[in-house]
């Protein structure tokens, strides 16, 4: 992939790169990927009696179990230090009642950014073309995808920028770090 560089146009400001057909298959696969837990954490939510009432949509009120997915969807509120190894029954119905309200919403964002990323990367590779708007999704959808990711490989601060070649994390991690430096070129091609 190229870096993305930024042009004026009549049009506006339109944000550039290429990837190779390697590159936009591997990309479309794991934001699909992301997405398709997303649905599926979006199709588990309970029924609510209220909400068929009024109207309102609820999401779950349960954290999900699936630890990319919790990474994606956190808890709203965590205990101070001092009270983080033993969090109380309250904390768990605040961050119940706020995952019921907000959830079904940062959702919707995140199968929307998903979505702007896999309609503008070109199946088979190409020439990538994007508003400043498709831009910012595609930031919001690339962050999801490096998340998910590194939550799965298990990357943290003591992490290694390499691995082993014997250890099997070792070709996801360069595809990690393949995210960073795209999500990274993209940000610094927004700035003005």
């Amino acid at each position: 992939m190229r870096q993305w560089s930024r042009k004026n146009s009549l049009s506006g400001v339109k944000l550039r790169s290429e990837m190779d057909a390697h590159e936009a298959s591997v990309l479309r696969s794991l934001v699909a990927s992301v997405l398709g837990l997303l649905e599926e954490r979006a199709s588990q939510t309970p029924q609510d009696d209220l909400a068929v009432l009024t109207g309102l949509r609820t999401g779950n009120s349960s954290p999900p179990d699936v630890p990319a997915l919790a990474r994606l969807l956190p808890d709203f509120h965590r205990p101070d230090a001092d009270n983080a190894k033993h969090p109380d029954d309250e904390t768990a119905d605040l961050n119940g009642a706020l995952r019921s309200l907000h959830e079904p919403d940062i959702i919707d964002a995140k199968l929307a950014a998903g979505a702007v990323i896999l309609r503008t990367v070109p199946e088979s590779g190409g020439k990538v073309v994007l508003n400043p708007e498709q831009a910012e999704a595609w930031l919001y959808g690339l962050n999801d995808v490096r998340l998910a990711l590194g939550t799965t490989l298990g990357i943290d601060d003591d992490t290694p920028d390499t691995l082993d070649d014997d250890d099997p994390r070792a070709p996801h991690l360069d595809v990690y770090h393949w995210l960073t430096w795209m999500q990274d070129s993209l940000v610094q091609a927004l700035l003005p």
